[in-house]
């Protein structure tokens, strides 16, 4: 039954939306930005994880089977038939479907159940531009915020992270909070003025049957180009000042918990590259997302032959900078911790083409359903933490998101 439902939405073909959330230009993070006002949607994929099955390999037949070349990612000739009509692809991966593909709790229901966990939505080149839908638009109101927890709970789950480090269960854990608020009027255009903030790498929406996506993230979750795939973890938080930065380059703390998120992800690599390529590029620079300093590595390697999309995803899903050390172990306390579902944050959301994959993870990100916003925010938890400083961080890395959305 699982596996029918999922070819049902393997043959949804055409662009969908609701009412209240209508499809404008198509502005998916990381695809070409020559080619984001002429695509148009062939056929989409949604998977969720009360389906069962295997979620990177539905997705790799179903790209496959549209003429994208993702069978072997170092070579995407192998067996690949040209197809003119396809530019390439949106892929999102929630965190919930990374913990299924990493054998993991997936932890509480998500807060916005309209999201699939895994949406992949295959695009064709047109000759008319897209634009505006021609709507009147619609008085914009955000209501107020309304956290799933308080700093208080917030701050005893840092110090439950404290006692599982101290019983040697894990060395860090990632906790993200979530919070929500009532809105009216069409969401889309605040979800796109996410892509400005300063430092959104990864800016751009994604929509769907009464959901949308809108993504502001600075982070690399995975890139693959020319046989080579790269990630580049953020890890290490500060506000964007003199003293901000020199503090972040300083703090022992946050040096010790970004390298051991960059030996995490030397190790996801390792899985996928040839034997002896995985090298550290950059380590430790210091780079701005609106106004905070963020730490930032880049780990790469030669991938190995014959790994397609199924192998990548079940690498590198759910990101290590947003799970923890060991991240199979920290994904355990997440699920115990987390008072609410990742939904759309902490996840992969990008582009892929042929010779070319390029997933954002999903940090500054805020789904829209039909009544209501999402966003979450959180930060890594090791033996230093200062639970009042992590609320405050995972606070401070919310504000410039909720500051834009509330603004007409």
């Amino acid at each position: 039954m699982a596996r029918r439902k999922s070819t049902e939405r393997t043959r949804k073909i055409g662009p969908s939306g609701v009412e209240t959330l209508p499809h404008r230009v198509i502005d998916v993070p990381a695809a070409p930005p020559g080619c984001r006002h002429r695509l148009t949607e062939r056929a989409r994929l949604h998977w969720r994880t009360s389906d069962g099955g295997d979620p990177a390999a539905t997705v790799q037949a179903f790209l496959t089977a549209h003429g994208l070349p993702v069978t072997d990612l170092a070579d995407p000739t192998t067996g690949h038939h040209p197809d003119d009509r396809t530019c390439g692809a949106a892929l999102y991966v929630s965190a919930a479907a990374g913990a299924h593909l990493a054998g993991a709790p997936t932890g509480p229901p998500s807060p916005a159940p309209a999201l699939p966990d895994l949406v992949a939505v295959v695009y064709d080149h047109t000759d008319t531009p897209t634009g505006p839908t021609g709507r009147h638009p619609t008085p914009w109101w955000v209501g107020p915020w309304q956290p799933s927890w308080t700093p208080h709970a917030h701050a005893a789950a840092v110090r439950a992270v404290h006692a599982a480090i101290g019983r040697g269960d894990v060395y860090q854990v990632n906790l993200v909070g979530h919070a929500a608020a009532r809105y009216t009027g069409d969401p889309l255009p605040a979800l796109s003025r996410l892509a400005a903030l300063p430092g959104a790498r990864y800016g751009g929406t994604l929509t769907g049957d009464g959901w949308a996506i809108g993504c502001a993230s600075p982070e690399t979750l995975v890139e693959v180009t020319a046989g080579r795939v790269l990630t580049r973890p953020i890890k290490g938080t500060r506000p964007a000042t003199a003293a901000g930065r020199r503090d972040l380059l300083a703090s022992a703390k946050e040096r010790a918990e970004h390298i051991m998120i960059v030996d995490l992800e030397r190790h996801d690599l390792a899985h996928l590259a040839r034997t002896g390529t995985v090298t550290v590029d950059e380590l430790y620079a210091v780079r701005r997302w609106c106004d905070l300093w963020q730490a930032e590595s880049t780990v790469s390697a030669t991938l190995a032959d014959g790994l397609g999309l199924a192998d990548l995803l079940r690498a590198v899903c759910p990101g290590g900078s947003v799970t923890g050390a060991p991240k199979l172990a920290a994904l355990h306390h997440i699920a115990a911790l987390e008072p609410a579902g990742r939904g759309a944050s902490m996840g992969a959301l990008g582009w892929v083409a042929p010779g070319h994959l390029d997933l954002g993870l999903t940090i500054r990100t805020v789904a829209a359903e039909p009544d209501r916003l999402h966003l979450w925010a959180g930060g890594g938890i090791t033996w230093d933490s200062d639970p009042d400083a992590e609320v405050a961080e995972a606070a401070a890395k919310a504000a410039p998101l909720r500051a834009l959305l509330t603004t007409g």
